[in-house]
């Protein structure tokens, strides 16, 4: 996935999530499935945001940026900041 690839799903997945909140707010989602859903739009946009560092990395050091993968959950969610 190129750069702007994962830009475009940032957006994407920054614009469900308001939709998301919006429909709690007027009644069409419950409260659960909005958590549910906001928890998994979490994970991804942290796995893109992931994704776009290394790649960044990668390439301002030199190495192909293609080299880069998407991690898994569970270490996106556990990195200390």
């Amino acid at each position: 996935m190129r750069d702007d690839e994962i830009l475009t799903r940032i957006s994407a997945l920054v614009t469900e999530e308001h939709e998301l909140r919006d429909k709690l707010s007027t009644g069409q989602v419950t409260s659960d499935d909005e958590r549910a859903r906001i928890k998994e739009l979490e994970v991804s946009l942290d796995q893109c945001w992931d994704l776009l560092r290394q790649r960044r990395a990668r390439r301002g050091a030199g190495e192909d940026p293609d080299a880069a993968a998407v991690r898994p959950p569970g270490e996106v969610e556990n990195y200390r900041q």
